[in-house]
């Protein structure tokens, strides 16, 4: 069991993967996309898939403070039915609330110039995303919640 993390922009999939223990989750790639390259985009996907053996995604869900689904958190879900279409995989969804700002500020604490962050971003957030699916299901499978 491999877990792939994706944090989906309106024009960018940031991934992430773990480990073979499932423990520690590191950023992968960005794939870039628009309308005309969607597909190519979950061609991609699907090579990374095969090729690293993943048997589940968890796919960040862009929920509003109030937990309401706004516009993104729509994004996402559509995005998840389309991907379902296309993989023969689990996917999770997982609230990502502040992911991003919270990748912004670790790439800022590293002094990360502003270029290379914009490159690295969205993968880093997969890279929260995935890591807190992943100690919530080490809490469950410890027997806490």
């Amino acid at each position: 069991m491999r877990y792939l993390g994706l944090d989906l922009g309106t024009k960018t999939l940031g991934i992430a993967i773990s480990d073979k223990t499932n423990t520690i989750a590191t950023k992968l790639k960005v794939i870039r996309y628009d309308e005309k390259t969607k597909e190519e985009m979950f061609l991609k996907l699907q090579n990374i898939i095969d090729e690293k053996k993943i048997t589940d995604i968890v796919l960040g869900l862009p929920k509003n403070m109030d937990n309401s689904l706004g516009f993104a958190a729509q994004r996402s879900l559509d995005f998840k039915q389309e991907l379902e279409k296309k993989v023969d995989v689990n996917i999770h969804l997982m609230d990502e609330r502040l992911t991003t700002k919270e990748a912004e500020a670790i790439l800022l604490s590293a002094d990360v110039s502003r270029k290379k962050r914009k490159k690295v971003i969205d993968a880093l957030a997969a890279t929260i995303i995935l890591e807190a699916f992943l100690k919530m299901k080490g809490n469950e499978k410890d027997g806490r919640k």
